[in-house]
């Protein structure tokens, strides 16, 4: 059984999720919130397996739901997050996924009544790994190539590699061992990577997870 916190001030938008959560098989909510303490109270009192929170709650209705998913993913490792939002905001996503895409998802409010996205969302999340909606990636590429699979079709073998290291989280010291290479070829493939997904004009922690997002996009 998953058991999910829920988190959103908008009454109706929160029963909402809740509703869709609730035809989920081995899924059960047993809290919800409508503020960021209130949400981190329930997380301390129940333990849960996954939060599913609005990107923008009380008390300042800026950024609660990206304050969260740090916080919850630093004291509670194993409590996955999926962070709601109404818009494809570049600086939100990159800001959700900047510390590590394990564990953590972002999905467009718009698309959680399908309850595949939000069930694939939950369990993703639940078993540490990630989730992304597709509509965010367009966003987030639009412009840059017709489709994040082309995009990647540019790569080498050997920078496709060292990608999919980078969306297990690991650091170029960690690809370098992990691949047998050095730290100045293994910058080489990254620098490369990210001139070939036109990511060039943008602080490095900024590409790194476009870059990711890119190829969680491409594995759907």
């Amino acid at each position: 059984m998953i058991r999910v916190v829920v988190a959103d001030d908008d009454l109706l938008v929160r029963r909402g999720v809740v509703s869709v959560l609730a035809v989920i098989d081995d899924t059960e909510v047993v809290a919800e919130a409508g503020s960021l303490p209130e949400l981190l109270s329930a997380v301390e009192e129940h333990k849960p397996d996954v939060v599913v929170t609005d990107i923008r709650m009380p008390p300042t209705l800026t950024d609660e739901g990206i304050q969260a998913a740090r916080t919850i993913r630093a004291d509670h490792p194993t409590c996955g997050v999926v962070v709601l939002s109404q818009h494809a905001e570049p600086e939100f996503v990159t800001s959700v996924f900047e510390h590590g895409n394990e564990g953590v998802a972002y999905l467009l409010k718009e698309n959680v009544g399908d309850i595949s996205t939000l069930t694939q969302a939950v369990t993703a999340v639940a078993d540490g790994g990630s989730a992304v909606d597709p509509a965010v990636v367009s966003a987030l590429v639009a412009g840059k190539s017709s489709s994040p699979s082309s995009s990647l079709d540019h790569l080498t073998p050997r920078e496709t590699e060292v990608l999919g290291l980078i969306a297990e989280g690991l650091n170029n010291g960690a690809i370098a061992e992990r691949l047998v290479l050095s730290d100045r070829a293994v910058a080489k493939h990254i620098n490369n990577i990210f001139a070939k997904l036109n990511l060039g004009e943008e602080p490095s922690a900024h590409r790194r997870v476009r870059a990711v997002l890119i190829w969680l996009a491409a594995l759907d």
